[in-house]
């Protein structure tokens, strides 16, 4: 039998709220849940024009939010180019979202992760060598960006959604890699451990989140990067808080850890300058390091 399903908000998410809203059964119960709790969402659907479908899609979510009495915004984004097009196509999403905030005057951007999606994060991270702040998963608040479902389980909301008899659009998500975590991985460990997983991954990115947040405040404290942003006085800190520095100055989207060395080279004068993914530059003038946007 399905659990009930509450939502976790914190206590400044008020009317109205935004709801990223694909279609897809998580996100309906989102919307559904966020219209019981009074947010009067907005739901909002983002066609990334990546498949001949999405109109059938934005449909789907248009007819739920008038079902249950949400708003309804339909934003449209250009995905130019091929490499990485998943975490890039995941960017401006999410600028679309936090774009539809700001119009409709809302106070949060809600979306539909749930324990489930967070434990295949957790999983993601570790093959792709990340550290600890990768290992903490997806945290319920960044900023705007808040995960109300992030303690439910994937089947509890599910079963939500056909409780309150609403019609999904079934994602064929193009991210083959969390697929065959879902699919194989995950339930391959949890035969070999003889347990379900998603609880023990879920705990474990908890406790790294706390810790990655501790470290990145002691970082900020010990070298903020704001003003003069001196290399001398980065290279001076132990390495692990100097990345964590690097890290924290350059901010989102997070540096490779060989991009944070060649950072870190920079300070130290073995360089005068590196160019870094999404275009970003670091370089050195006077000791100073200076991060700008290549044009």
């Amino acid at each position: 039998m399905a659990a009930p399903v509450h939502l976790e908000v914190p206590h400044d998410v008020t009317a109205p709220v935004v709801v990223g809203c694909s279609g897809g059964a998580d996100s309906l119960a989102l919307l559904a849940l966020a219209v019981d709790g009074g947010l009067a969402p907005i739901a909002v659907h983002v066609d990334h024009g990546l498949r001949p479908d999405s109109d059938r899609e934005a449909g789907i979510v248009a007819d739920a939010a008038a079902r249950l009495g949400a708003g309804f915004d339909a934003r449209r984004v250009t995905i130019a180019g091929e490499a990485n097009l998943e975490a890039r196509a995941r960017t401006a999403r999410y600028d679309a979202l936090e774009a539809a905030r700001v119009a409709h005057g809302a106070t949060a951007v809600l979306v539909a992760h749930t324990a489930d999606d967070q434990a295949e994060t957790v999983l993601l991270n570790f093959l792709r060598g990340s550290g600890s702040a990768g290992l903490a998963g997806m945290p319920a608040r960044r900023g705007r960006v808040v995960r109300p479902l992030l303690a439910a389980r994937r089947a509890d909301v599910r079963a939500e959604c056909t409780r309150r008899e609403l019609t999904p659009w079934e994602d064929p998500s193009n991210d083959d890699r969390r697929n065959w975590i879902r699919r194989e991985v995950l339930p391959l460990l949890e035969q070999g451990a003889g347990r379900d997983l998603t609880p023990l991954l879920t705990r474990q990115a908890d406790v790294l989140r706390a810790e990655s947040d501790f470290l990145d405040a002691l970082a900020r404290a010990a070298w903020p990067g704001e003003g003069e942003a001196r290399g001398r006085d980065l290279v001076a800190l132990p390495d692990p808080l100097a990345r964590r520095a690097v890290r924290c100055w350059l901010g989102p989207p997070p540096p490779a850890l060989d991009e944070v060395e060649a950072v870190l080279a920079v300070a130290r004068g073995a360089r005068r300058a590196v160019d870094l993914a999404g275009g970003r530059r670091v370089q050195r003038s006077a000791g100073v390091l200076h991060a700008v946007q290549r044009g």
